[in-house]
């Protein structure tokens, strides 16, 4: 059975979230406090986190800091707040998904189903040699989820690494905000396609891309965004 975390002051809102986990088959911790979180978050038998922004004792965000410095669990952030600036970062304190309130509790199972699926697919020991996609200055590890851009190892979040690669696995072809949504994430957007958007512009400064058209991630204006191939790259 797969065990939640969530750590959110608002116990109706906790227990509403944990309600429709029970009834889909899921283990469910609620702690109130960030401190409280962290140190349930240390618990092996945790196996994703659902928390939010607005604690009584600690920031949500380094909440989410430490608990990412020591677990390589997958994390949600549950939030009223929809600023992007919020947005930009709660996922660089490594948070894998972004939940705006008011939410629909269905969307909430949804995505810790589709994170855990993954999270369990990236876990499973492999025995194959790795598997590469090669451009010019940019090598992707497909096994080992490692990028490097010129010889350089660049540190990717999860979501980060599987956007680059889909992306880099279907050169020359244009995806929607929402098609890269359901093919990254697992699930329909819902609207909610600004966490593409984000995780974008953050591989393009990884791989040192300083505009939408100036490297491998190229925007095609109001379509979405394309993979081409370049000749080079520096």
């Amino acid at each position: 059975m797969t065990n939640v975390l969530i750590i959110e002051q608002d116990k109706e809102t906790a227990e509403l979230i944990r309600d429709y986990l029970e009834i889909n088959s899921f283990s469910v911790i609620i702690k109130e406090t960030g401190q409280e979180g962290i140190e349930a978050a240390m618990d092996d038998k945790v196996d994703i986190i659902l928390q939010t922004l607005s604690l009584p004792d600690i920031s949500g965000f380094d909440v989410c800091k430490e608990i990412r410095r020591r677990r390589d669990i997958p994390i949600l952030i549950v939030t009223d707040r929809s600023d992007e600036i919020d947005l930009v970062r709660g996922l660089g304190v490594g948070a894998d998904d972004y939940i705006v309130k008011p939410f629909n509790p269905n969307e909430i199972v949804a995505r810790v189903k589709a994170h855990m699926a993954c999270y369990l697919r990236l876990t499973n020991p492999r025995v194959e040699e790795n598997e590469y996609i090669e451009y010019p200055g940019l090598s992707i590890d497909l096994t080992a989820r490692r990028v490097f851009v010129g010889g350089e190892e660049k540190i990717f979040t999860t979501k980060e690494f599987d956007l680059l690669s889909f992306l880099a696995s279907h050169p020359n072809k244009v995806y929607s905000k929402d098609d890269l949504f359901s093919a990254v994430w697992g699930m329909d957007s819902l609207g909610d396609i600004a966490t593409v958007t984000v995780h974008i512009k953050k591989i393009r400064q990884k791989i040192g891309q300083n505009t939408a058209q100036s490297g491998y991630i190229e925007t095609v204006w109001g379509s979405g965004y394309r993979f081409r191939i370049l000749r080079n790259i520096r």
